[in-house]
């Protein structure tokens, strides 16, 4: 009988042990759901953000793209200036933590090794620079959409998103006017090609993986 209860104790001890261990390497690896190539969405607290959710209709205001690197996610962001931020702390930016990820439809096939490394020195290749208030389509700033679409754009030639001028936006909200006088005053560029994080959420060529 000591030595039926003896292995019983053992087992359990082992067992213990076992689902200790894997807890705590669950606990301390990066989110599994994510991968390099996601793209992250979600709503910050600024007025900047207010006038794009009113000017799109969308609740999503900010965009990122996922990238492992060494076993850890970043996200690769537009703010100020451009830069690569960890993922935990890009989610608590974010109100209330909420975020969403989606995923290129065909990622497994399409997002290889070699794509995926083409895609982050694109993205590598912006970093440091100022964040574009203005919107323009260049290369000299980088505002936060524009940055993933690229990315996706210059790599696959898959566009992420219609691209809209400025006219095709609501514009006619009081906190849309004040923020576009502020940067433009009277003379708006009307015809500048846009994307917005809400066109690029809305995209056909991706499907939602993560909503938190």
């Amino acid at each position: 009988m000591a030595i039926q209860q003896y292995y019983i104790t053992t087992r359990f001890l082992l067992a213990f042990f076992i689902v200790l261990i894997f807890c705590e390497t669950a606990c301390t690896q990066p989110n599994q759901k994510l991968r390099s190539g996601d793209i992250v969405f979600q709503n910050v607290n600024s007025s900047q953000c207010k006038a794009i959710e009113l000017a799109t209709g969308s609740p999503w205001t900010h965009v990122g793209v996922v990238f492992e690197d060494q076993g850890e996610l970043f996200v690769y962001e537009a703010v100020q200036p451009v830069k690569i931020t960890p993922l935990d702390d890009w989610i608590e930016h974010g109100q209330g933590n909420r975020y969403v990820a989606k995923r290129l439809i065909g990622a497994d096939s399409l997002l290889t090794p070699a794509i995926l490394a083409r895609m982050k020195a694109i993205g590598k290749s912006h970093m440091g620079k100022n964040y574009d208030l203005y919107f323009e389509w260049s290369d000299e700033r980088m505002y936060c959409s524009e940055l993933v679409w690229k990315i996706y754009e210059q790599v696959l030639g898959i566009e992420i998103g219609k691209r809209q001028p400025l006219r095709s936006f609501r514009l006619d909200h009081p906190i849309v006017k004040e923020l576009l006088h502020e940067r433009y005053g009277n003379t708006l560029p009307l015809d500048e090609p846009m994307i917005s994080p809400g066109d690029m959420f809305n995209s056909t060529m991706l499907a939602t993986i993560e909503n938190e």
